[in-house]
């Protein structure tokens, strides 16, 4: 049994090294990067103009479909999305380091959550090429409103916003602590290099671990309010914000951060370990 184990072990390492699905995920990271530099211009618009577009990363690859050029653009995105969600896939099944320990284990775990979220931008690109108004706010918050006519629903719906909140602030704390430093080649920068990308990559953690407390927040206040349109994810965060007068200069900086965040995985596309 151990040796089958070890066998498969060693089968899924040599997969993961694998150089087509590394230029794959590479160029994966370059697509994740313009999804969040179109989405921190959408949350802009929202800030500053009013704008009722899908403020989110759904909201963003629908903004690529409107030209020929958006749409082959897209094609790409979502293949490159697949391509990381093998390689985390990979990461989750055999970790990033091989170690053991319990830090390397919840490194696996959120491989396994990031390689979700990748298969999930991944599907929502191929809905959107085939034109399909592809909402992550409404599948929020139309899942939301049928859990919550259950029983125990809104707790369930509670528990879910306490979780968001946790990822928000467990984000938030490894952009601040520069804990995305270890999967950088930093090795390999040169000191003028090094230090932007790790400040890019600071605002864009810090910002996105803003916009999720918030969302997770407003799940909650679904729960306890049984108001579904309250919990429609980052989409109801960013236009919660934009409602209120000090809240539009709040998102004009969760904007600015999250546009940090689409540059720094652009930089990823070269200088991250895969």
């Amino acid at each position: 049994m151990t040796s089958a184990a070890s066998n498969v072990k060693s089968s899924a390492s040599r997969a993961a090294d694998s150089k087509p699905l590394e230029y794959l995920a590479r160029g994966g990271f370059i697509g994740y990067g313009i999804i969040h530099l179109l989405f921190a211009w959408i949350a802009f618009q929202v800030a500053f103009q009013g704008s009722s577009q899908e403020s989110d990363q759904s909201g963003a690859l629908q903004s690529l479909a409107g030209s020929g050029v958006g749409k082959t653009l897209l094609v790409a995105i979502a293949i490159g999305m697949v391509a990381m969600a093998i390689w985390q896939a990979f990461e989750a099944a055999i970790g990033e380091s091989g170690k053991q320990d319990r830090t390397a284990m919840a490194e696996r775990v959120l491989s396994g959550a990031r390689a979700i979220l990748y298969l999930y931008l991944a599907w929502i690109a191929i809905k959107v090429i085939q034109g399909s108004n592809a909402s992550m706010g409404d599948n929020s918050q139309s899942k939301t409103s049928s859990i919550m006519d259950n029983t125990g629903g809104r707790w369930l719906v509670g528990l879910v916003g306490l979780v968001v909140v946790g990822v928000g602030v467990g984000m938030f704390i490894y952009g601040y602590k520069k804990k995305f430093t270890k999967h950088l080649k930093t090795g390999e920068m040169t000191p003028g290099t090094r230090k932007p990308i790790i400040r890019l990559g600071m605002a864009g953690y810090t910002a996105k671990g803003t916009a999720y407390a918030i969302a997770g927040i407003l799940v909650i206040m679904a729960a306890v309010n049984y108001d579904p349109e309250k919990a429609r994810g980052l989409d109801a965060a960013l236009k919660t914000l934009a409602g209120n007068s000090w809240g539009v200069w709040l998102l004009g900086l969760i904007a600015l951060g999250i546009a940090a965040f689409g540059v720094y995985c652009i930089a990823q596309a070269k200088y991250r370990k895969v």
